[in-house]
């Protein structure tokens, strides 16, 4: 399941993030990449022990606990802390699959990368190139979203950046492990919670409301694995 999300950060958010971006010390993006990406990896990285790394991340983290396609999509049960890349002068990260496990920064803690997520904080014409492309069931999807505009898709997915022919592409990219492991049964969930909401917006003292409800919470309960 591949899910847009619009306007996660405020726009004094993404202001705040834009500029600081703009000043930021960037370093050789293969520091995160396993031994097969770093082979297909040409791009900029914040040091991901940098303070600005962690006070733009710590921005990013609050903005997704209040977003609630962000939660209803993704059942986070941890977040990895968000990195930031820029792509330039034909940068580029050719076809890879995200690595399985992340330690956490600092920590002999571990997650799993159930779903991964870019943020973009660049318009798609302030640069030519760096389309995101994943590969789902139907094919590869082309993704250039405007900046503070985020797409969620699960780790499993092959995909890669385009190179950027013109300009810079800036975003940041984690991982999230998910209350629901199974892509397939996220997506039920999903679209039953999403369902529900417009049954309760159109008719609000529908009955079913209670019953259908009572069904998410029990597939809910049988499927995750907290």
């Amino acid at each position: 399941m591949l899910v847009q999300i619009a306007d996660v950060l405020t726009l004094d958010e993404l202001n705040y993030c834009r500029a600081t971006l703009q000043e930021a010390d960037w370093i050789d993006g293969k520091v995160t990449a396993g031994h097969q990406s770093a082979k297909a990896k040409k791009n900029l990285q914040l040091p991901q022990e940098s303070e600005i790394t962690k006070k733009l991340g710590a921005i990013i983290i609050e903005a997704l606990n209040r977003n609630p396609l962000f939660i209803a999509s993704a059942l986070p049960k941890q977040i990895f802390p968000p990195l930031f890349n820029c792509y330039q002068h034909g940068g580029s990260f050719g076809v890879h699959v995200d690595n399985a496990i992340r330690r956490l920064p600092n920590s002999d803690q571990h997650i799993r990368t159930d779903l991964s997520a870019t943020l973009f904080f660049t318009n798609p014409d302030e640069y030519e190139g760096g389309e995101l492309l994943i590969e789902d069931t139907y094919g590869a999807k082309s993704v250039k979203l405007p900046a503070g505009h985020m797409i969620l898709y699960p780790s499993t997915s092959l995909h890669k950046v385009n190179p950027v022919t013109n300009g810079a592409r800036v975003a940041s990219f984690f991982w999230i492990q998910s209350l629901v492991r199974d892509d397939a049964q996220r997506t039920v969930l999903f679209d039953l919670d999403q369902s529900i909401q417009q049954l309760t917006a159109a008719t609000p003292d529908h009955p079913s409301l209670v019953q259908l409800t009572g069904v998410y919470h029990n597939l809910l309960r049988m499927w995750s694995n907290t």
